[in-house]
């Protein structure tokens, strides 16, 4: 059975930090591209930061460059996203996904709440 659950949300203050987790079972995880979405409240989602299979690669949406750090450890089969100096913009339900050819795998979501 697949499965991906995120962690590590929750409420921090403008400027704080919060390290999202995603642990994967179920399929080869090495093989997937890995990537965090988020869905702010109101708004649709967009793709914040995703990693490759192989070679790592890493590319990021242009707001959360130099703040946000996605990494991937294919033996604990997780993948992270580190977020680093949080505005209130940054506030959303964070997906973590899985993605290989036509196979696409989704989290259930963890809330991050960025206010004072």
């Amino acid at each position: 059975q697949v499965q991906l659950v995120e962690s590590g949300g929750g409420l921090v203050q403008p400027g704080g930090s919060l390290r999202l987790s995603c642990a994967a079972s179920g399929f080869t995880f090495s093989v997937y591209a890995l990537n965090w979405y988020r869905r702010p409240p109101g708004k649709e989602r967009e793709l914040v930061a995703g990693i490759s299979n192989v070679a790592g690669r890493t590319n990021y949406v242009d707001s959360v460059k130099g703040r946000f750090t996605i990494s991937r450890d294919n033996d604990k089969k997780t993948v992270i996203l580190q977020m680093n100096s949080l505005k209130p913009e940054d506030s959303a339900v964070y997906y973590c996904d899985a993605r290989r050819e036509s196979r696409d795998y989704w989290g259930q979501g963890t809330q991050v709440t960025v206010s004072s």
